[in-house]
């Protein structure tokens, strides 16, 4: 029986029959969405990973796995380290990455804000917007001093246990807040982080109220920030800007202080970065 006899026997019969066409088109619409996925994989992964770890994270066959590896390898949306047989992004995807940066302003426009900020606290400035259910650093200005923050742009994080994170939960829209505020994971990262759900709820509430959010401990020892919502014309947040400083240099106190100084700042990059 033909292709054509098969589709009209079943629609016959009742029954839905996708066309050879359609299901190929799906197929590589599938293919696309694995390969992606594989490129989040090794986003998480600053050191490479083997086609055979990611197989394993993403759940894919490990011949479709290398299969994809090598044409995203060919492409240069991927590296591939020989001595180690580690695979890790490549240039390509920093390429994209720069586009989309200077799309939405955060290297043009943002970066001399930043870079004003840091030289009047003297310590790292951070700049994030919210994706998803975490926080996207999406530029960075180190301090003068030695101790360097971890938080490098392209780093995704969790909202609950971060400066940046709480402010983008707590000037989201209404709704979506309600969701985060319910619905998110509160794992901890460290014996500090906030993992009861009505301790989350009123430490959200205290941002609110405050205009401002801190982290002490919370998501990484040793470390504490403060950070200030980026408010769009209707008063949400599109993204937050925050200090972040070791905690034998700055106590809470001295770094609330600093808040008019991102406050400023903020409006300023409300005011020049295109808005979502």
């Amino acid at each position: 029986m033909s292709v054509n006899q098969d589709t009209e026997a079943a629609a016959a019969a009742g029954g839905a029959v996708k066309a050879p066409r359609a299901a190929k088109e799906d197929s590589r619409t599938d293919m696309v969405g694995k390969a992606l996925g594989l490129l989040v994989l090794l986003g998480d992964e600053p050191r490479g990973a083997s086609a055979a770890e990611l197989s394993r994270r993403a759940e894919l066959p490990f011949s479709t796995t290398y299969r994809l590896l090598g044409s995203l390898t060919r492409d240069g949306f991927v590296d591939y380290e020989p001595d180690g047989r580690r695979y890790h992004l490549g240039l390509r995807v920093f390429q994209l990455g720069q586009r989309v940066s200077n799309h939405h302003g955060f290297a043009g426009t943002a970066l001399p804000i930043l870079r004003r900020v840091t030289e009047k606290t003297g310590e790292a400035t951070i700049l994030s917007v919210r994706d998803g259910n975490h926080h996207l650093t999406v530029n960075k200005v180190d301090g003068p001093q030695t101790f360097r923050v971890t938080s490098d742009p392209g780093h995704l994080g969790a909202l609950h246990t971060t400066s940046v994170g709480k402010a983008l939960v707590a000037f989201a829209e209404d709704a979506e807040r309600a969701r985060l505020v319910e619905e998110l994971e509160l794992e901890p990262l460290t014996e500090f982080s906030i993992t009861d759900r009505e301790a989350f709820r009123s430490e959200i509430d205290g941002v609110r109220r405050r205009g401002y959010a801190v982290m002490d401990e919370e998501n990484e020892l040793g470390m504490r920030a403060v950070a200030v919502p980026v408010l769009n014309a209707q008063g949400y947040a599109f993204a937050s800007l925050a200090t972040a400083v070791p905690v034998f240099r700055l106590s809470l106190e001295n770094l609330a202080a600093l808040v008019p100084v991102l406050q400023e700042a903020a409006a300023e990059l409300a005011a020049r970065l295109p808005q979502r």
